[in-house]
């Protein structure tokens, strides 16, 4: 009795058959290479990405600012004229050196925004434009406030208009000394709203003016005004021109303001009283340092 076997289409005689490849084996590690060669470069890449954002933000601006003036070497264009427009108080040399180049730099060799800024800064400025014109030309326009004096109120110092109201966002410090040698100083509460007036006044007396060092105002209804020698003159309340006139005469006659004196009282309008200075005979002490403007209430 023959018996046949049917052969089954899935398994094969050969008990080798199955086996995968060579080349089938030899691609299957080479993608597991690739896949973690790929984890490895994005890895890097990644951190590559943030050392060079880390670099920017701490040594970039220093790198670029290299190159700036590495290319500015090798720029054949230089400074030959820088023009000034608009200026009226403010020092020639404050925009200088606000400007951050000179003559016989390179024209391109800084950046016309951040000379700008640093413009804006100053604390007569309004507003200011810096453009180059080539070929060896720097043009600056300057816009400034229009401050009449300086308010001292509560140790701070701000720039004031006509009315008595703030011109600028920014309180001076002792880096703004032009400013103080340019503009009077108005001391104490009230002082910025009744500072035109008398500053006004004092305009006819310029022989008067120029020994002025400050204007105090006290209690919010007269004047007391510091000399530079250190003499207070005490004004009346509401007839200062009138006082100030009989000052002018006695300053005509008798330099009266050139004295050594401690104080003229003039609140009295038939009389003044002076107050010389008292010699020391003492044995001479080291000074103490000269105190700012005081109030007196």
């Amino acid at each position: 009795m023959a018996f046949f076997f049917k052969k089954r289409p899935h398994m094969p005689l050969d008990p080798y058959e199955d086996r995968p490849s060579r080349l089938f084996l030899f691609w299957q590690r080479q993608k597991m290479i690739l896949r973690r060669l790929s984890i490895v470069i994005l890895v890097t890449v990644l951190l590559a990405g943030a050392g060079w954002l880390a670099w920017l933000s701490l040594g970039g601006h220093a790198f670029t600012n290299a190159l700036t003036e590495r290319f500015a070497q090798l720029d054949p264009l230089r400074i030959r004229h820088i023009i000034i427009t608009g200026r009226h108080l403010t020092d020639e040399s404050d925009v200088l050196e606000a400007l951050g180049t000179g003559l016989d730099h390179s024209l391109f060799g800084f950046s016309v925004e951040d000379a700008r800024k640093r413009l804006d800064k100053l604390p007569f400025i309004e507003h200011s434009t810096v453009e180059r014109h080539l070929p060896d030309t720097v043009l600056i326009t300057l816009e400034e406030k229009h401050p009449i004096a300086i308010w001292q109120i509560d140790g701070h110092f701000i720039l004031i208009n006509q009315k008595g109201d703030n011109v600028s966002q920014q309180e001076l410090t002792a880096g703004n000394r032009s400013a103080f040698r340019k503009l009077p100083l108005v001391v104490g509460a009230g002082a910025n709203l009744e500072a035109a007036s008398l500053l006004g006044l004092l305009d006819h007396y310029p022989d008067i003016n120029s020994h002025v060092l400050a204007f105090i105002r006290i209690g919010q209804r007269r004047w007391n005004i510091l000399m530079k020698n250190g003499t207070t003159l005490l004004l009346p309340e509401g007839a200062e021109a009138a006082a100030l006139e009989r000052l002018h005469s006695y300053q005509t006659t008798f330099q009266l303001l050139d004295r050594p004196l401690k104080s003229i009282d003039m609140r009295l309008p038939d009389r003044m009283v002076i107050h010389p200075e008292v010699p020391n005979t003492e044995q001479e002490t080291p000074s103490p340092p000269t105190p700012s403007p005081s109030v007196e209430h």
